[in-house]
Order: structure tokens, then C-alpha cells, then sequence
């Protein structure tokens, strides 16, 4: 998919929304932040609670690195304390918005800032989308990190309710290290360590428990494999004994459905936490996707 970024807005027109808009934020004791997807709104609910006014900008169902701004967002942006981003080129379209949105009292918080990212080695991807493997929330030990990001932020900006906002993040990433090294020990115990997904988005939780990936569709979930590139998946899922094909709601299905004929597998959803999916917590969602891929090397 290509990167559509443009926010085209007569200036006129911006003029006529932006004075005539209200608020969309509630409480105005609260801290109004802005976010660009859900796995950042599920970071910033976890740490923030009911202390902040949340909005997410891009909607359920929509890929984030297709994502185009809308009037509506530059309006929000413009009333927000905090815009909460991943980072990592995964909203090529942010600092446009930011720029047309002209808040000088906006504070930009790069979620993955203070982690070492993953390096993507396919040269077509990174000629577009740079070196850099975005889906470090996929990581339960990458999640902690930018949630403490996060929770930095919230700290300088409210002060008041730094004790609130330190308490939140103690409990989050407590829960999540008990989740992740519940999972150490699963997927030590098992052989095979190879599964399928629709497209590459878990190399960071690969990583964390050493596991191994293949893909349908790229980690920008662009376009869909030719003939050879599904014939040399078949292949691997037969050498590899891959039981399970793993599909996300914004890759594609009939692929997915396809392959697994091929290979008498089932087709099972897994989340990448990049909407808003069956009323679900980021921590949820989570434990849901480790057990499931757990069950399917077992």
C-alpha cells in the first residue's frame, strides 16, 4: 500500500473549522492527548486512566501506513497537550499534521524513542519506509519501555498526578513481565519455532523468545505475494509442519484461506493491535497471541 499523507486544506476553510469547532475533549481539568493508533491509545489508557481526555485518530480498520489526516484531526491536534506516536516511520503523515494543526503548546511524544529498534533488512521495504522495523509494541519487553516513554510525559505535563500516573505504570509493565516470562518457559519447551502470519509484524516478539516468522505480505502489508513467492510458503509450511495460518484483520483473508487449503492448516486470527479489535485490552490481546502461537508449535 502507498502512503497517500496528504492533508490538502484551504487555508479559508481551516480558518472556518477551527473557529467554529468545539472541543471534542472532555473534562478541561484533564490532560488531552492525542494519539495516532490503538496500540498508543491502549499505552496511554494504561498509564494515563481516568486522568486524561483520549482521542485516536486513525480509525478501526484503517492501516496505519495508509493513513490520510482529515480537517477534523488538524481541530483535535490543535486543543491537544500531547500527540502519542509510535515512531519508527510507522506515521509518515505526522509531522505534516502537526505543522498545519500550529500548536506551539503541543508536545510531541515518540512512544519508541528510548528503544534500540529492530533493523529491517529488505532493501525494496526500506527505500520507502526506512531501516527501521515499527511494530516494537508487539513486544511485551518493548511495551514496558515505551510505556515508561509515555508515562514520562504525562509526568512533566501533570505533575499533580505524577504519583497516579507512576502507580499505573508499576502495575502495567508488572503484569506484562509476569506474561512474558510465563511464555519464556512455553515456548522453551517446544522444538519447532516456526509459524505463519499474514503480514510481518512480530519480529520483535520473535525476537524476545526466538521464534521465527513468515510472511504473507510484507511488514508494510503491501501488496500480495506472486505465484512463486505463495508456492515457496507452501513449501515452508510443509517442511516446517505448520499446522496454523495466522491472519490479522487488515491482511489479507482470501490469501490466508488459500494457503491454508494448500497445506491443511487452519486459519486462525491473531492481533496486531493496530485497531481497535473485539472490545479487547492491549494485555488481552497479548496473552490471546501468545497462546495461540504457542498452541500451534506445540
Amino acid at each position: 500500500m502507498k502512503n497517500k499523507s496528504r492533508i490538502i486544506i484551504p487555508i479559508m476553510a481551516l480558518f472556518m473549522v477551527t473557529g467554529c469547532a468545539q472541543s471534542t475533549f472532555g473534562d478541561e481539568t484533564k490532560l488531552n492527548v492525542i494519539t495516532s493508533f490503538n496500540a498508543m491509545s491502549e499505552l496511554c489508557i494504561a498509564i494515563g486512566g481516568d486522568k486524561i481526555n483520549l482521542l485516536t485518530i486513525i480509525p478501526t480498520g484503517t492501516e496505519p501506513h495508509d493513513f490520510e489526516p482529515t480537517i477534523t484531526d488538524v481541530v483535535n491536534l490543535s486543543k491537544a497537550d500531547i500527540f502519542v506516536i509510535n515512531g519508527l516511520n510507522m506515521e509518515t503523515w505526522a509531522e505534516e499534521l502537526i505543522n498545519t494543526a500550529d500548536n506551539d503548546n503541543l508536545i510531541l511524544c515518540v512512544a519508541s524513542e528510548n528503544s534500540v529498534a529492530r533493523i529491517n533488512t529488505d532493501e525494496n521495504e526500506t527505500s520507502e519506509h526506512g531501516q527501521y522495523d515499527p511494530h516494537m509494541w508487539l513486544s511485551l519487553n518493548k511495551a514496558q519501555e515505551m510505556a515508561a516513554t509515555i508515562a514520562g510525559y504525562f509526568y512533566t505535563s501533570d505533575p499533580v498526578n505524577a504519583t497516579y500516573y507512576e502507580a499505573n505504570l508499576d502495575n502495567f509493565n508488572n503484569s506484562l513481565e509476569e506474561l512474558a516470562n510465563e511464555y519464556v518457559d512455553k515456548f522453551a519447551s517446544v522444538a519447532n519455532k516456526d509459524f505463519v502470519t499474514g503480514h510481518a509484524a512480530f519480529g520483535y516478539l520473535c525476537d524476545e523468545y526466538g521464534l521465527e516468522q513468515n510472511s504473507i505480505e510484507d511488514m508494510f502489508a503491501e501488496g500480495e505475494p506472486t505465484t512463486a513467492q505463495l508456492a515457496s510458503l507452501v513449501e515452508y509450511c510443509r517442511t516446517n509442519n505448520v499446522s496454523t495460518i495466522f491472519s490479522e484483520m487488515l491482511s489479507s483473508q482470501e490469501i490466508s484461506t488459500t494457503l491454508a487449503s494448500e497445506v491443511d492448516a487452519e486459519v486462525v486470527q491473531i492481533y496486531t493491535i493496530e485497531s481497535a479489535e473485539n472490545n479487547m485490552s492491549y494485555y488481552e490481546r497479548m496473552e490471546y497471541n501468545l497462546e495461540k502461537i504457542y498452541q500451534s508449535l506445540k
